[in-house]
């Protein structure tokens, strides 16, 4: 039997990669039903003050067709919180990289005094968008 019920990870999965079926299959490992939230395009440019590569309709499209995973929400917002009393979860999955910020200590203390489990995975090492989109640009700069 799995640990969680109802399990929650979120991203953006700009530039899917293994680095995102990693966290996606274990988190998948720990719980019954997984719960993904893709974040708009519009929260994108918000936080991260990019625009992404793939519109968010399309990487919502290849979450939704990843096996380990059972329903795709739109992530509108960086309200974790407000998440769980809309969706309802027992378990959040998060990279380690993300482990000590200011940002999830607050999120971990909020999880606790509703009853959910934040769970860190290990960060895959050698892989991330921010670094594909880099070699993307490089070779489109290099063809002009």
């Amino acid at each position: 039997m799995k640990k969680y019920k109802r399990g929650y990870t979120t991203g953006v999965f700009d530039l899917f990669h293994v680095g995102h079926l990693n966290i996606l299959k274990k988190a998948k490992q720990q719980c019954e039903y997984l719960i993904v939230g893709v974040s708009t395009d519009e929260l994108v440019r918000q936080y991260k003050n990019k625009d992404t590569v793939i519109p968010f309709d399309e990487r919502k499209l290849i979450v939704e067709s990843i096996k380990y995973v059972d329903e795709v929400v739109a992530q509108e917002d960086r309200d974790k919180l407000g998440a769980f009393f809309k969706i309802g979860f027992d378990a959040v999955f998060v990279g380690d990289d993300w482990k000590s910020t200011p940002f999830f200590n607050e999120i971990e203390k909020k999880y606790k005094e509703v009853g959910v489990d934040l769970v860190y995975f290990p960060y895959t090492k050698g892989t991330s968008s921010t670094k594909l989109s880099g070699v993307l640009d490089e070779i489109l700069n290099n063809r002009e």
